[in-house]
């Protein structure tokens, strides 16, 4: 550990508790090596059982297991803050893929023009209901109040 070559260290330190697995020295080393490789809850699981061992020892419980437990925290705090930033980038994303609508389409422009001469040409006693088709087709009926029907939604144009 001391060379830094942590591989070789958790390697070592992993052959020592499988020789002595009752050496709280041993679990603590291989905790120390786990932390360099950035295995924080192997670390936390290493300590633990050195404790387990030798819990009267200060050394582990406020260096060893503080420094590993507060390393944990941080890691969650980062990882839950990456979540919400993903989380905001992919709303981010999803508002752009709305398409913006042409309000000056061939489209709007004839249900405005029917809708115009809807209003001119309106009558007390009959409903005149005017039905734009997504091909632009414009299409006027008129019908009397008490048959009045819905028309097919499969003629409407569907924009939110």
């Amino acid at each position: 550990m001391s060379l830094h070559e942590m591989f070789p260290a958790v390697h070592a330190a992993e052959m020592a508790v499988q020789r002595n697995p009752h050496s709280w020295e041993a679990w603590q080393t291989l905790g120390r090596a786990q932390l360099g490789l950035g295995e924080v809850v192997l670390a936390i699981r290493s300590f633990q059982v050195s404790l387990h061992i030798y819990p009267v020892n200060p050394e582990l419980w406020k260096e060893d297991l503080s420094w590993a437990r507060k390393l944990h925290e941080q890691k969650k705090k980062a990882a839950e803050a990456k979540a919400t930033q993903e989380g905001a980038e992919e709303i981010a994303v999803a508002q752009e893929l709305i398409p913006d609508y042409d309000f000056e389409s061939d489209e709007i422009v004839a249900v405005c023009a029917a809708i115009a001469e809807k209003e001119k040409t309106a009558s007390a006693t009959t409903k005149t209901v005017v039905i734009v088709s997504a091909s632009g087709t414009v299409e006027t009926r008129t019908e009397k109040e008490e048959c009045a029907t819905t028309p097919d939604d499969t003629v409407f144009i569907k924009a939110r």
